[in-house]
């Protein structure tokens, strides 16, 4: 008796470790403009990202994705990647991934947009805890309106990571792709109020 005792709290101990050790992790804190109406946005365009990673191109990877997913919910039209180029060119945008309220006022106005996304690309890449190694994306965006320039959103979302059933079972965790995906998803969530 005392020994299935034993093993039933060995048991929970460890269903507990394994399922609060999880390294995804999702915040809640979103930034929403209670004076914006997000239903008048039909167009966004997309900067180029910042990245403060050492993957040189995990800014590039994670837009691209990002504008992807976004693009299928079929919510608004996103301006294409070319389109946002020329009108970075002809404003000639010294920092295109953080640009100034008068900055994003006067692109939107050669891309006519409604909106204007930008972001950082702050984790990116395996991450190792011991001997277990797993993928890990971590990304803040922020969109702001087009006719004043002003922040009318922002959210962050980190996923993947080595969880505590990877370091007691091994494992590797998913794709880099599979967990970027993840983390825009739950961007997308976040944007659109789910």
């Amino acid at each position: 008796m005392r020994g299935k005792t034993l093993l039933h709290i060995g048991m929970a101990i460890l269903f507990v470790l394994v399922s609060t050790g999880c390294a995804t992790t999702t915040s809640k804190v979103v930034y929403r403009d209670p004076n914006m109406d997000f239903g008048a946005i039909q167009s966004v365009a997309v900067m180029p990202f910042s990245n403060l990673t050492r993957e040189s191109l995990a800014a590039e990877r994670v837009r691209d994705v990002f504008m992807t997913m976004l693009q299928a919910t079929g919510g608004v039209y996103v301006i294409p990647p070319g389109e946002v180029a020329r009108g970075i060119g002809r404003l000639n945008l010294d920092r295109p991934a953080t640009p100034t309220p008068e900055d994003v006022t006067k692109f939107a106005k050669i891309v006519s947009t409604d909106a204007v996304f930008t972001g950082t690309v702050k984790e990116y890449g395996e991450v190792r805890s011991g001997s277990s190694a797993a993928n890990v994306v971590s990304v803040s965006l922020q969109m702001m309106e087009a006719q004043t320039g002003r922040l009318v959103w922002s959210a962050s979302s980190t996923r993947g990571g080595v969880t505590t059933s990877d370091r007691l079972f091994g494992g590797g965790g998913e794709p880099m792709n599979a967990t970027t995906q993840k983390a825009v998803d739950d961007l997308l969530d976040k944007l659109f109020g789910k």
